[in-house]
């Protein structure tokens, strides 16, 4: 699919809080620049003929208060528009609420900053058990498969990805997002060895290892 370990290290990943009307908020956000336009990225993230050449097909009203489905993922609606430096919408997925939030900077005419931030209510017990990794993998693996559109204009073979992602380099990469998401939440200021074995239970889930045994005095 692409060299994994340069798709990680592309990405900036930053944990955090925020306060929303509905009360205190967790964010995870991944940042990166691509080689491309301001305008090809936007086009890419936000043309439904485009989108499912590198994530899911969409179905739905892409525009400010329409809303949006995901095929067999998230559908939400989307609460405003910018084009083309960025959107928000939310992120409905199991019967939970979240958001989400595109920001995108020309560098120059052929590079732009990339950020994403996904912000969701999380409970301290539930935070406790996976950390920011739970959604950063998931979004890391994303952004390495438009990297990929990006780079080459064409489209991801679905089958390709799905055997990727169960291949030895797949489960390699998914574990290092993990870890990378594990010392993004150290140095947010979660304890070392919670954000550590959150870490481990993230690509267990990831990945389908067992976690590690729990440590004892």
């Amino acid at each position: 699919m692409t060299d994994f370990t340069s798709a990680i290290n592309a990405v900036e990943r930053q944990v955090g809080d925020r306060l929303l009307e509905s009360g205190q908020a967790r964010t995870v956000t991944l940042s990166r620049t691509f080689n491309s336009s301001i305008d090809d990225v936007w086009d890419a993230c936000t043309n439904p003929e485009r989108i499912p050449r590198w994530f899911l097909p969409v179905s739905g009203d892409l525009r400010l208060g329409g809303r949006y489905q995901l095929e067999g993922q998230a559908g939400g609606t989307i609460q405003a528009c910018d084009p083309p430096h960025g959107f928000s919408a939310t992120w409905e997925f199991g019967g939970d609420v979240t958001w989400i939030e595109l920001r995108l900077l020309a560098e120059s005419t052929e590079r732009t900053r990339f950020e994403l931030e996904h912000i969701a209510h999380v409970d301290n017990a539930r935070w406790l058990e996976y950390g920011p990794g739970a959604v950063g993998v998931g979004w890391d693996l994303l952004l390495a498969g438009l990297d990929v559109h990006l780079r080459t204009a064409q489209p991801l073979d679905p089958a390709e990805v799905a055997t990727w992602n169960a291949s030895d380099e797949g489960k390699q990469f998914m574990s290092l997002s993990s870890q990378k998401w594990g010392e993004a939440s150290i140095t947010a200021g979660t304890n070392a060895s919670e954000a550590s074995a959150a870490a481990e239970r993230t690509t267990a889930f990831y990945t389908g290892a067992e976690p590690a045994p729990a440590q004892t005095d």
